[in-house]
């Protein structure tokens, strides 16, 4: 599936929506160049979600836990775990958790990932424009990329 987000506007409604579906164990991995958008749209999930708090990317941390939502929300950032991948950093307590887990650079630790997730490939077209690639990986996913889809419209 594919959708175009045409300004920061419609990355905002989109995500603040898809908040609202989230449950408890949801998984979202976010792929895409730098300044793809990808943090962005954490932010503004987070705000769906009603985390009050400023995300910032966990570039350095890896993981920035947000416990104040609807949702507990666990930001990761996997891009510093390409050679090591992600043993030792407890990622299976984070994905079996209470919380929605968003996954920034999962390509670098995807055959750590259940078979649940909602896969996002985002895709700057121009400074305002974005292409999203969804794909629902598991029954969970599917369910997450339709709503998603829906969100976007």
């Amino acid at each position: 599936m594919s959708l175009i987000w045409e300004n920061e506007a419609a990355t905002q409604a989109t995500a603040q929506e898809l908040a609202q579906y989230l449950k408890p164990g949801d998984v979202i991995c976010l792929a895409g160049d730098l300044g793809a958008g990808k943090t962005t749209f954490t932010q503004y999930l987070a705000q769906g979600l009603g985390i009050k708090k400023h995300i910032k990317s966990p570039t350095y941390t890896i993981i920035r836990e947000y416990q104040e939502g609807r949702l507990p929300l666990y930001h990761m950032d996997a891009y510093r775990l390409a050679e090591t991948g992600s043993e030792g950093i407890g990622l299976e307590e984070y994905l079996d958790g209470d919380g929605v887990c968003v996954i920034e650079w999962p390509q670098y630790i995807v055959e750590d990932l259940d078979l649940n997730y909602l896969w996002v490939t985002i895709k700057q077209l121009d400074q305002d424009q974005r292409q999203l690639e969804l794909e629902g990986v598991g029954p969970r996913g599917q369910q997450l990329a339709r709503i998603f889809k829906k969100a976007g419209e």
